[in-house]
């Protein structure tokens, strides 16, 4: 850390019309982040600051911070930390740490990193930009203090609407009188501005998790599940296509409870179509399923409603039933696969990718064997693979079982260079398929995006040659794939 940045800044006068209230924010983890940044963005551009794209020009930089494994919290650390390195060098004056790793830590962030001038919690999202102008007025203030969120709603579902609910990043409404670019300013919409241009946008289901996996600490961060209503999803939807997006990235912690605390588990089924209807939207994608919540319906909708892609996001984990249920998760490699074949009989050709951790607490070889087959018999177009770390506060931590690092990074090791290979294999099955794939970059007669069965950011993408004239970026272009790379693919523009 830095020891030689001032413990204190000198006041600004922020009344001052003329003060400069520039603000860079810093998005670190999942699309969930983006979306509650982009909310962020909103609030502080209708409280008086002026967005840059570079931290090195604003007074204010702000850190949105990732929390969920131990990797992650590092690279938020050193964001802060490279961000307070600016500090006395020119225009930045303030560094603050708002997202999960400051909603998680809280003043025991704030202690350990004098550099940053706060640390924000979820409910500080409202007075965001209050608290920034006091922050350059010289105002101390006092970093968030942790508290487990799921103790603030009640803990049936269903009663959840009627509670006085907390902060939820990425569901606040706005009011009529913001400026033009923040979501619409008709009445009560999602408080949200863009801070990308991209064809895709992440589009927020819901935030929280009921579920009690032992190895995640999630759920006492970001509180109990709670769903957007379907009108605000749509709402929306509707201004994010106003906004040149074409596809749309929907994101929870757990969408296969969408609806459950509406009082309609199913009701995803029925909002889907809706949203692939909104006018200017071509593809609408469905991220974070839940193997054990999977349901016909479902499947079915996802796999066949046009304009949905049939790209399935399944959490599975492990297939080893003894450690799932040592996870406190359901299914084993059996059931697995047979979802994966229900998915297969309505699409064929249908995206599937997953995570898995190895080297959980009590994970034999006999288990990372299960895993290894499964992986080996389940054809799935991307893998994640994560060795087990503990995580503060969670029940994994006090399991027996657990292997030292260098068993855990050789296991890791291995089911990685079983994945690069099965997921190699995967892609070159795909040759001679006809697919359709959204433009995110277009370079000449070549072009560059995802197809239906690619997440994007986190899995392959396709190269597309020969692209007809006039393509440009947010075209959805059929093409037949031709070659590979990896898990990547290539591409020919079919002919009209």
């Amino acid at each position: 850390m830095t020891a030689s940045l001032p413990a204190t800044l000198p006041p600004v006068d922020v009344s001052d019309p003329g003060a400069a209230t520039t603000v860079a924010l810093l998005t670190l983890g999942c699309a969930r982040n983006d979306v509650d940044s982009e909310e962020l963005a909103a609030r502080l551009e209708s409280g008086g600051f002026r967005l840059v794209d570079d931290a090195e020009n604003a007074e204010t930089v702000v850190v949105n911070t990732c929390g969920f494994v131990e990797a992650a919290k590092k690279d938020s650390v050193d964001a802060l930390l490279e961000a307070s390195e600016l500090k006395g060098a020119g225009t930045t004056r303030a560094v603050v740490a708002v997202g999960c790793m400051a909603e998680r830590y809280g003043n025991e962030l704030g202690d350990s990193l004098p550099e940053a001038d706060a640390v924000l919690g979820f409910d500080a999202y409202p007075d965001i930009a209050d608290r920034l102008r006091g922050i350059l007025a010289g105002e101390t203030q006092t970093s968030h203090m942790p508290r487990d969120r799921r103790a603030l709603l009640p803990v049936t579902p269903v009663d959840r609407s009627a509670a006085s609910a907390p902060s939820l990043p990425g569901h606040a409404q706005s009011a009529p009188d913001l400026p033009a670019g923040i979501a619409p300013a008709s009445g009560p919409r999602a408080m949200r501005r863009r801070l990308g241009s991209g064809p895709m946008a992440p589009l927020k289901l819901a935030s929280g998790c009921d579920r009690r996996c032992t190895f995640c600490a999630i759920p006492s961060f970001r509180g109990s599940f709670v769903s957007r209503r379907p009108t605000d999803v749509l709402d929306e939807a509707r201004w994010l296509a106003d906004q040149g997006v074409r596809e749309l990235f929907l994101v929870s912690e757990n969408s296969t409870s969408y609806g459950k605390d509406l009082g309609d588990l199913r009701l995803l089924e029925t909002l889907l179509p809706e949203l692939a209807a909104v006018d200017g939207v071509h593809r609408v994608r469905v991220s974070y399923l839940q193997p054990a919540e999977m349901r016909p319906g479902l499947v079915a909708a996802i796999a066949s409603t046009p304009g949905v892609a049939d790209y399935f996001d399944l959490s599975f984990q492990h297939a080893s039933a003894p450690v799932l249920r040592r996870m406190r998760r359901f299914g084993d490699a059996k059931r697995f696969l047979g979802l994966l074949k229900q998915i297969r009989a309505e699409s064929p050709s249908a995206g599937a990718r997953s995570n898995v951790i190895v080297g959980f607490p009590g994970e034999t070889e006999d288990d990372l064997q299960t895993l290894c087959d499964f992986l080996s018999a389940a054809r799935l177009d991307a893998v994640g693979v994560f060795g087990y770390s503990d995580e503060d506060g969670t029940e994994a931590v006090g399991l027996n079982g657990h292997h030292d690092d260098d068993e855990i990074r050789a296991r890791t090791e291995h089911v990685s260079r079983l994945v690069e290979e099965l997921t190699t294999q995967r892609a070159e099955d795909r040759l001679g398929e006809r697919l359709d794939v959204l433009l995110e970059s277009v370079t000449g007669d070549r072009g560059e995006g995802c197809a239906a069965c690619q997440g994007p950011e986190v899995d392959g993408s396709t190269t597309v040659r020969e692209l007809p004239d006039g393509a440009r970026i947010g075209d959805l272009v059929s093409a037949v794939v031709v070659a590979t790379s990896g898990v990547d693919l290539v591409a020919s523009a079919a002919k009209q």
